[in-house]
Formats: C-alpha cells, structure tokens, sequence
C-alpha cells in the first residue's frame, strides 16, 4: 500500500467502516460491548461469481488490536470457518509504503474425511483468499486516497 503503516493500519482497523469502503461487504457489526477493533464481531460479505450470481457468506470473530506490533487479529467462532486464526501484519516497505499481509491459520471445517480436503480445494481458494483479496485492495485504495488528501 502506497500509505505510511499507521494510516493502512488505521482504515484496515476500523471494521465498521468496512461496508462503506468495500462493496462486498454486506455489513460488520460487533456484538455486546467493545472497545476499539477489539471484542466479538459479525461480519458478512458477498463472493461474487460470474455475471449477477453471488453468494453471501458469513462468520463471527473475537477481534483484537495490537498497535505495538502493529497487526490485527481475528479469531473465527461461530460460521463455517470456524476455528480459523487470522492476523494482518504492517510493515514498513521502502521510504513510503506499507507491506500488509493477511494470513489464515485453519486445518478446514470439522467434517469426517472432506474437512480438510473443502478448505485447501474450494473454502480456502474460492472463498476466503477471494474475499480477503478484495478487502485487501479495498482498504489500500482507501488509505492511499486519505494519504493523497
């Protein structure tokens, strides 16, 4: 991201924001009190496939910040990826821009001999790395239309 690590940090950060900067996201909400891109989170978006067709997805994650390091990270709960550990790492690449990568930690749903076979051949590449790749361009594109403000 062509953005300093504290700014891709920032809009990567606010979730809630999600469905305003991200077309495929449906909505993004947290559950019960919270602070700060921390606490229990329900998110939903849309996998678009060819022509009109799309479909939603949806899951809940226990959320949490770590400014020091800075990384943001996403434990899923309840939805067909639960159990899924994901984090966003920043990074500080060159003199202006920002390395960000998204990382999911997941052995696939808990099914009797297909779990880990549907995630490595159809959940891991035709719906999360789908979905995370859009939200990853999409927060990019916002942090380096504020960082050119």
């Amino acid at each position: 991201m062509r953005a300093p690590v504290a700014l891709c940090f920032a809009v990567a950060s606010d979730v809630e924001r999600w469905p305003a900067i991200l077309r495929h996201y449906r909505f993004v909400r947290f559950r019960g009190e919270h602070a700060r891109g921390t606490g229990r989170v329900e998110m939903s978006a849309w996998r678009d496939f060819a022509g009109p067709l799309r479909y939603p997805t949806w899951w809940l994650s226990d959320m949490r910040l770590d400014e020091k390091e800075p990384a943001i990270y996403f434990e899923h709960v309840e939805g067909i990826t639960r159990g899924m550990q994901v984090k966003w790492s920043f990074q500080l690449h060159g003199r202006d821009a920002t390395r960000v990568r998204i990382t999911h930690e997941w052995a696939g749903p808990r099914w009797p001999l297909v779990g880990p076979a549907a995630w490595r051949f159809i959940i891991g590449p035709h719906f999360v790395s789908c979905i995370a790749r859009r939200t990853l361009a999409g927060v990019a594109a916002e942090a380096e239309r504020l960082q050119r403000r």
